[in-house]
């Protein structure tokens, strides 16, 4: 069944916000002061963003493709397996779901960002930062992540031993976010996604909130640029060596 791009909008931009606020409510859960999870290890964060990109997979996957992700949805472009007029309406609507579900995570946390003076784990929240304040190494690590990410959802999806059951494959594109951030998590994050990163980024810093600090402008290009680098280079490959033929 193929469904008109108004219907596949509506997708995308549930699906993003869902993503986000899963995803981002994992790590405030983890990271702002007083919450029932203050203190948890990595692996919390792991399974929230990885089921943060599970559960948008399995309700709108057969609807608008689940890109959630402007990088997937630029590099299928550059490949020639989506259509460049549909590019913009779907990016805006990832950007704005994005925020919607950033908004989500600041709601339910709101008491708690307020107990929170550390600014990083605040800003943490929120976007992605280098641990070593490198943007080399921040580039480095979102382009290997990635990369392994939009080659993995390509191969998962297309792959033939998930042809009859789809719904298979974006559940294992779960575990796959999951194992990208339990592996490459820690120098950065990761965003994988820029509208992940920038959207609340730009909330971040529009917001009133009382120990925000800086929203780290210099570092924002990193999230966005690398993974849209990567998802082209990631694609393209896939395309030339499994879809050749």
């Amino acid at each position: 069944m193929t469904y008109d791009l108004t219907v596949r909008l509506a997708a995308e931009f549930i699906g993003t916000a869902i993503m986000v606020a899963l995803g981002n409510g994992s790590v405030a859960n983890v990271d702002l002061k007083g919450t029932k999870g203050n203190g948890s290890d990595w692996m919390l964060i792991a399974v929230g963003y990885g089921a943060g990109v599970m559960i948008p997979a399995m309700i709108i996957g057969g609807i608008s493709g689940n890109h959630i992700n402007p990088a997937f949805t630029l590099g299928l472009a550059v490949a020639g397996m989506f259509p460049w007029r549909e590019v913009l309406p779907y990016l805006l609507v990832q950007f704005a779901g994005a925020m919607v579900g950033q908004l989500a995570v600041v709601a339910a946390y709101k008491p708690h960002y307020d107990l929170t003076t550390n600014t990083q784990h605040i800003l943490g929240t929120f976007s992605t930062i280098n641990a070593t304040k490198s943007k080399l190494n921040g580039f480095i690590n979102e382009f290997i992540g990635s990369f392994i990410l939009f080659f993995g959802a390509l191969g998962i999806t297309k792959a033939p031993f998930f042809q009859n059951n789809l719904g298979t494959a974006h559940m294992a594109l779960g575990f796959l976010v999951a194992t990208l951030v339990a592996s490459f998590g820690g120098p950065t994050g990761p965003a994988l996604n820029p509208a992940r990163d920038l959207a609340p980024r730009l909330l971040h810093q529009l917001l009133p909130l009382k120990h925000k600090g800086s929203s780290d402008w210099g570092y924002a290009w990193v999230p966005v640029v690398a993974p849209i680098a990567a998802a082209i280079c990631a694609i393209l490959l896939y395309k030339t060596v499994f879809m050749a033929h």
